[in-house]
């Protein structure tokens, strides 16, 4: 069965730091998902709140995965090492086998300091999976693809959170996208979207303006998919629930396409 999780932002930053993330982990929980992406700019007390976590996640043998709100790459394109030491700290009190971050700031010389962050990862029981974001140097095909090319020449194979969204934010084709790095991707945000006047905004899939369907048919199966789209109603539980239904219901009727 398709893993669904969902990315705990999806409830709403306020309602989530004022709940905080534990409280949300149960109600993704009893709605039925495998499993939630705790997202480290919405904690309000780390060091309490994750082992809290993680032991809620223990209980009920689902998966979880860390979200870094800091870029592998400072803004100058130095490797900010501070940032991936901290998100892994922050992933190791969360018991999380993966963490994702993007690569921020990483530009043609950056590549030097590759190995440092290789040094940075090894040992480690946390796989780090980078995400394409919202900005130009961190989300568009090109800056990723050199970016994964001299991670390969490195020897740091790494994989690939897949935001099917964030590819608009950029200027990007979701599909050619997704041909371009199904190869690498580990773990699927699932994120419809829509046009305003201004700016695009995230929405449900059944919601969504963009081809969504072709994009997830391009990418291989049986990946982790988490929901990265506003949750809200009166009766949250219920919503949630019934996001995660179509979810799945996309994925089994994927399959039986394939």
């Amino acid at each position: 069965m398709q893993p669904v999780l969902i990315s705990l932002s999806s409830f709403g930053a306020a309602e989530v730091r004022r709940h905080g993330q534990l409280w949300f982990t149960r109600l993704a929980q009893q709605a039925g998902a495998d499993g939630v992406e705790v997202r480290g700019e919405l904690l309000n007390r780390p060091a309490d709140e994750l082992p809290d976590i993680a032991r809620a996640v223990a209980m009920s043998g689902s998966h979880v995965v860390y979200s870094s709100p800091e870029g592998l790459w400072a803004h100058h394109g130095a490797l900010d090492a501070g940032a991936v030491e901290r998100a892994l700290e922050a992933a190791e009190l969360l018991d999380a086998p993966r963490l994702k971050m993007s690569i921020g700031g990483f530009g043609s010389e950056s590549h030097r300091e590759l190995p440092r962050l290789a040094d940075l990862l090894r040992g480690r029981s946390t796989e780090l999976v980078i995400e394409n974001d919202q900005t130009t140097p961190a989300g568009t095909v090109d800056a990723l693809q050199a970016f994964f090319r001299r991670a390969d020449e490195a020897g740091l194979r790494l994989g690939m959170t897949f935001d099917m969204g964030n590819w608009h934010w950029t200027g990007e084709c979701p599909q050619e996208a997704a041909r371009a790095f199904a190869g690498r991707v580990r773990y699927v945000h699932c994120k419809g979207v829509q046009r305003q006047p201004r700016r695009w905004v995230a929405v449900p899939l059944a919601d969504s303006a963009a081809p969504w369907r072709a994009v997830l048919r391009a990418l291989p199966r049986a990946l982790p998919w988490a929901i990265e789209y506003p949750l809200a109603g009166d009766d949250l539980l219920a919503v949630t629930r019934d996001e995660i239904r179509q979810l799945r219901a996309a994925a089994s009727a994927l399959g039986a396409a394939a």
